[in-house]
C-alpha cells in the first residue's frame, strides 16, 4: 500500500446502487478521485450527480437502501501508536467507523447547522462530546479546548457562548459551531457538504474564509461538495466535475477554469452569474440528467450536448489525458474527433468571473 501514502484518501472504482420501489438506481459508476495531505479538493455537479453519495459511502454513512457494488476507499493516517497506517474504509463495520474514524480522523460539516446541532444541548457540551467519547478527555480540559475552538472559529465572548443553546445563535454562528465540533478531535480530513448554502452571501464569504484559515493553521485536508463553481474558484486546489454518477473531468483549479475540456464543464461555467453585463438572463444547460434506473448507453451527457458525436450514443468515453493532472471523459478529445473549442463568449464570461473572484 506504500504507493497510496502520498494521499490521505484515495477512492477507486466506487460503484453504488440504491434499491427503490421503482427499481435499482445506479447512483455511482466507477468513481475515482484522490485527496493529498493539506490539499483542498472540490466535487462539483448538479443535484443528483452523486457528489454526497460518493463521500457518504467512503465514510460509512450510506443510506440503508444503498449497496456498495465495488471499489475501495483507501485512507492513510497515523494510528494511536503513531505509526502510519492505510486501511480500506469500505471494509470497516459501522461500529468500527464510529470508534476509529468518523469524528476522530474524518469530520463532516453539513449544509444546515440546525439539523446538525442538538437543540437540547448547549453548544459547549456538543463540542466537548467528541473529545470525551474518542479520547476520554477530562471534562475541564475538554471545556478549555472547546472555548479555544470557539475563539478559533471567530465567535466572540466564547466563555459566555459556551453555555448557549443553538436557538440562541444566528445561522452564521451556528455554522461556526458546527465547524468547531468537526475540529474538536483534530481530524486529518474535513468534509464540507454545501457548507454555505443555507447562509446569506455575506456570511457565506466569511465561512469560506474561516475554513480556509483553519485549514492553513492546522494543515488538514478538505473536501468541498458543491454545485457552485464560484465557491470552488475561491477555495479549491483540485476539482472533480461529476455527472450522472461519474467523474467526467478532473484537474487543478486553474486547468478547470482556464482550460475546461468537457462540454458539461462548459455548461456549468456558463451558468455562473456575470455581474459585468447588462444581460440578466442566466444560462441553463438544456435537458435533464439521465434516469439512472435505466442503463446508460454511451456518453450520459450526449443528449444535452450540442457538440455530441455519433460515437457518443454508442460507447462511453474513457478518461483522456490532457496533462499529468488534467483528464476529461469526452470523445471530443479523441485524435479522430473534429476540433471543437469552447465558445468565445463563454471564455470571456469565465475570465470576468475569475477576475471578480480575485
Amino acid at each position: 500500500m506504500s504507493e497510496k501514502n502520498d494521499f490521505i484518501l484515495k477512492v477507486e472504482d466506487l460503484s453504488v446502487t440504491f434499491a427503490t420501489t421503482a427499481g435499482e438506481i445506479h447512483a455511482l459508476r466507477d468513481v475515482n478521485f484522490a485527496v493529498r495531505r493539506g490539499e483542498t479538493v472540490a466535487i462539483v455537479g448538479e443535484s443528483g450527480s452523486g457528489k454526497s453519495v460518493t463521500v457518504k459511502t467512503a465514510i460509512g454513512i450510506l443510506d440503508t437502501n444503498g449497496r456498495v457494488d465495488g471499489g475501495h476507499a483507501w485512507f492513510t493516517f497515523k494510528n494511536d501508536s503513531g505509526e502510519e497506517e492505510t486501511i480500506d474504509l469500505l471494509t470497516l463495520s459501522k461500529k468500527q467507523m464510529r470508534r476509529t474514524i468518523n469524528g476522530k480522523r474524518i469530520a463532516m460539516v453539513f449544509q444546515d447547522p440546525m439539523t446538525s446541532l442538538n437543540p437540547t444541548m448547549t453548544i459547549g457540551d456538543q463540542i466537548m462530546e467528541g473529545m470525551i467519547w474518542h479520547y476520554k478527555t477530562p471534562k475541564e480540559e475538554a471545556k478549555k479546548r472547546a472555548i479555544e475552538l470557539l475563539e478559533l472559529v471567530g465567535i466572540t465572548n466564547a466563555e459566555k457562548r459556551f453555555k448557549n443553546y443553538p436557538h440562541q445563535l444566528s445561522g452564521g454562528m451556528r455554522q461556526r459551531v458546527v465547524i468547531a465540533i468537526a475540529l474538536s478531535c483534530n481530524p486529518d480530513l474535513l468534509i464540507c457538504d454545501e457548507p454555505t448554502t443555507a447562509l446569506d452571501v455575506t456570511i457565506q464569504a466569511k465561512i469560506l474564509e474561516l475554513i480556509k484559515d483553519v485549514q492553513n493553521k492546522l494543515g488538514i485536508s478538505v473536501i468541498y461538495i458543491t454545485h457552485d463553481l464560484g465557491v470552488v474558484a475561491k477555495v479549491a486546489d483540485f476539482v472533480n466535475i461529476m455527472y450522472a454518477g461519474k467523474i467526467v473531468e478532473k484537474g487543478t483549479v486553474d486547468e478547470i477554469y482556464y482550460d475546461p475540456r468537457h462540454p458539461y464543464t462548459w455548461g456549468l461555467l456558463s451558468a455562473l452569474p456575470d455581474l459585468d453585463t447588462a444581460d440578466e438572463r442566466l444560462y441553463t444547460i438544456p435537458g435533464s440528467p439521465p434516469n439512472l434506473l435505466h442503463e446508460v448507453k454511451g456518453d450520459a451527457f450526449a443528449p444535452r450536448n450540442e457538440f455530441a458525436l455519433k460515437i457518443d450514443s454508442i460507447a462511453e468515453p474513457p478518461m483522456f489525458k490532457i496533462t499529468d493532472t488534467h483528464y476529461a471523459a469526452t470523445w471530443l478529445l479523441d485524435d479522430n474527433a473534429p476540433k471543437v473549442e469552447m465558445p468565445k463568449e463563454l471564455r470571456a464570461r469565465i475570465d470576468r468571473m475569475l477576475k471578480e473572484a480575485k
